[in-house]
């Protein structure tokens, strides 16, 4: 058994027994772990508030070799993010980017994917309501999730051929194909299956989150246009078929305002 201090972000949390409660933690030295943390809903002296949701702090870990689940013994909360729960629309964005981000981590060692996941999470908090500005909380998670695919090696092609690497001119429509991995040129796109048209400008959007950059959506087809694609890419690369959950919740609008 190791003692581990790492910063750590909880993705899911649910009740244990009477006393504890099991978590799923992003961790900068050791990937996504589950972990225990006992007597978490009787006491606040171990943990404070600092187990809530998409809350970020340092975590004292005990780990053990060959199980799935270890032992949390200590969390010191540095930033709650209360914006995220106060809305529906961001909530639900911020369920579904921490569920991919357990569907494409693993446990081991991600500093570059934990700043990535911190970036997106504080970008859905900033995000105006759906009041104010509808659609900026799902282009803040869709940001997100594209740079979590490109922080984790696979993010796809937009602006060469995916298959014979031609370049491609940015004021065209593409195809877009899942299985290879990105935009294909006319001629790779007549003997590829499935797939579908990416206009330019949808191309330029995609683009903007994968470079990082903030990018208004006009409107709810195509908010929905883009969840849409991130879901199918990310169903062609994922190695199970398990159903995301959180994600359909948040691509059919059923948790937002």
């Amino acid at each position: 058994m190791s003692l581990l201090a790492t910063d750590a972000i909880v993705l899911h949390a649910f009740s244990y027994l009477e006393t504890s409660r099991i978590l799923r933690l992003l961790t900068r030295d050791a990937g996504v772990q589950s972990v225990l943390a006992r007597g978490a809903r009787n006491s606040r002296k171990r943990f404070g508030s600092g187990l809530d949701l998409f809350a970020e702090g340092t975590a004292e870990l005990q780990l053990k070799p060959g199980r799935d689940l270890h032992t949390l013994t200590s969390f010191d909360v540095t930033r709650s993010r209360p914006g995220l729960g106060g809305d529906l629309s961001r909530f639900a964005t911020a369920a579904a980017v921490a569920e991919c981000v357990g569907r494409v981590v693993h446990d081991e060692a991600a500093p570059g994917v934990f700043d990535v996941v911190i970036s997106g999470l504080d970008g859905i908090a900033a995000a105006p309501s759906d009041l104010a500005e509808p659609q900026a909380a799902i282009s803040a998670g869709l940001r997100a999730l594209w740079m979590l695919v490109a922080a984790v090696g696979f993010a796809p092609a937009i602006d060469d051929c995916a298959n014979c690497h031609v370049r491609l001119s940015p004021d065209e429509d593409a195809f877009f194909s899942h299985v290879a991995g990105g935009v294909l040129c006319t001629r790779c796109a007549s003997t590829a299956p499935g797939g579908r048209r990416l206009p330019a400008a949808a191309r330029r959007t995609l683009r903007f989150w994968l470079e990082g950059h903030t990018v208004a959506l006009t409107g709810q087809p195509e908010a929905r246009s883009h969840q849409r694609l991130f879901r199918e890419f990310l169903a062609q690369h994922l190695p199970d078929n398990r159903r995301a959950t959180a994600y359909g919740a948040w691509e059919s609008g059923q948790l937002s305002g």
